[in-house]
């Protein structure tokens, strides 16, 4: 049985705010809300929009907002989702191209945006007709002025079956894509994942260095705090220096992060020296999290780190170990409530695999995406016969317990032989030397394609690519050995922190070509 499901996130903010008024909801630097002020600034937010709109909702229409991690933008979110408005959360470090591709195809009512990003978008919005626009000044006097307007939330508050959501993929394989996500799908993942990951009824104080337009930071930071009634502690970026003092200085219990910060925290100087003994739980999503990674840090820091497993179009989550039962180190865990789970072959989808066998991930259940806007062919190859197709490759084992191999875009075919680069890079990560890895697959003459990685060392190795060479090799069938392994100062990395494969493809088949 699932927890406590709130028809969307706004009803849960409202069930907290009534339940616990003083408790503090935001902190970011010297501001700090309570849950009355929190909901206080969300209805004067929205009595302003609804203003601009001709006093109407935003049913059926869409808000999308460009905004830095802020208490602003975290504000803005649930005043837009309190109006009936389709939310388009969008990255506000994209290039004018990259945005205004976006909101044409999401054609909004209304950008609600950074006032520091005037200049860029004010052509664009006049370009796209776009009706309403509203610049804020983050952590500026508007924020007061929400809160002392007090106005109550619009009425009625949006249904489940309302769209609440659309979160544009990251684009690093193509085109970026808009997952249509309901309030039913945000808000059930929501008590999906508290089933397996419960939290406490007091005194959570979680850290948000992700960023807030991803699903990750919204399912993991702000509708986890607003469900738990915790407060999120917000810091404007990551930085490993500020989110170490942020973790000792805050009193911290649960820190949801990614294997890039994870292991970026541990490389950092101050690591070894700071103070996290409140911190309970670690929380790894949007990448996969190596071995090595999980081991080192668990034995510095005595805080586990559950692995999990999802997607965008999952709402965001799938599977996840549980708090309570096994934990499986280098698995993503369980499926959660209420979501199915199976292995397919990778040709036609159909046939279910049995346990141990790899092949494509598929998924259904409550918190599946209605389908990607304006694509009706990407949306079908997605969706079939009430399952999304994941695209990534994996097995489950005879408890149930998922396992992520790679992409199956990413896999490499080497002379005839499946390679999964995930698998070498976690032989990588194996070696005390290496910070960071990333394998790719390059076309070759010969073998169709071969193996090259890319790693990041420790400053003070002094480690040779051939004694990484021959790590692999003892490590490794000789197929699967990468063929050259680059030592790079950083890997690329996308906005939310999953290194850049696109990025490091392009540059292996320039160098090597």
């Amino acid at each position: 049985m699932l927890p406590i499901v709130f028809p969307t996130v706004v009803h849960m903010l409202a069930a907290t705010a009534a339940l616990h008024p003083a408790r503090r909801a935001l902190v970011m630097g010297d501001i700090g809300l309570d849950y009355r002020e929190l909901l206080d600034a969300v209805g004067g937010l929205a009595r302003e929009l609804a203003g601009l709109h001709g006093g109407r909702t935003f049913r059926c229409e869409r808000i999308a907002i460009v905004l830095p991690n802020s208490v602003e933008m975290c504000i803005a979110t649930y005043a837009a989702h309190a109006l009936g408005a389709q939310v388009v959360p969008l990255n506000p470090l994209y290039t004018g191209r990259e945005l205004e591709a976006i909101l044409a195809d999401a054609e909004p009512a209304m950008l609600i945006h950074d006032a520091a990003r005037q200049a860029l978008l004010a052509p664009i919005v006049q370009r796209l007709h776009i009706a309403h626009t509203v610049a804020i000044d983050v952590g500026g006097a508007q924020l007061a002025r929400w809160m002392r307007a007090a106005a109550p939330l619009p009425q009625p508050l949006p249904g489940p079956d309302d769209l609440a959501f659309v979160q544009y993929t990251g684009g690093t394989t193509g085109r970026s894509k808009g997952v249509n996500l309901s309030h039913g799908a945000v808000s059930t993942n929501v008590s999906q994942r508290e089933g397996l990951l419960p939290t406490a009824r007091e005194g959570e104080r979680i850290l948000c260095v992700m960023p807030l337009f991803h699903t990750y930071a919204l399912s993991m930071g702000l509708h986890l705090a607003a469900y738990c009634g915790g407060a999120l502690v917000i810091l404007p970026r990551y930085h490993p220096r500020d989110t170490l003092q942020a973790i000792a200085n805050e009193g911290i219990t649960i820190l949801p992060g990614s294997p890039t910060i994870f292991n970026g925290l541990m490389a950092h100087a101050d690591f070894g020296n700071t103070d996290f003994s409140h911190l309970h739980t670690c929380y790894s999503g949007s990448a996969p999290l190596s071995l090595e990674t999980l081991r080192r840090w668990e034995a510095a820091v005595g805080c586990p780190i559950y692995e999990g497993y999802g997607q965008t179009e999952a709402g965001p989550v799938l599977t996840y170990n549980p708090v309570s039962g096994l934990r499986k180190p280098g698995s993503v865990g369980i499926a959660l409530a209420q979501t199915e789970v199976q292995i397919v072959d990778t040709e036609s989808g159909t046939q279910v695999l049995g346990v141990g066998e790899r092949g494509e991930i598929r998924a259904r259940g409550p918190q599946i995406m209605r389908g990607y806007r304006n694509l009706p062919v990407e949306t079908a190859e997605a969706l079939r016969d009430g399952w999304l197709y994941t695209g990534d490759i994996g097995e489950i084992d005879a408890d149930g317990y998922l396992t992520i191999r790679d992409r199956k875009k990413d896999m490499v075919i080497v002379g005839g032989y499946n390679v999964y680069p995930r698998e070498v890079d976690d032989v990588l990560f194996m070696h005390p030397a290496v910070v960071d890895a990333a394998s790719v697959g390059t076309p070759d003459a010969y073998r169709g394609e071969v193996l090259r990685s890319f790693v990041v060392l420790r400053a003070e190795a002094g480690t040779t690519v051939e004694e990484l060479l021959a790590h692999c090799a003892q490590n490794l069938a000789k197929y699967k050995v990468p063929v050259t392994i680059t030592v790079v100062d950083a890997l690329p990395k996308t906005a939310v922190n999953k290194t850049d494969k696109k990025v490091l493809r392009e540059d292996a088949r320039r160098a090597f070509a």
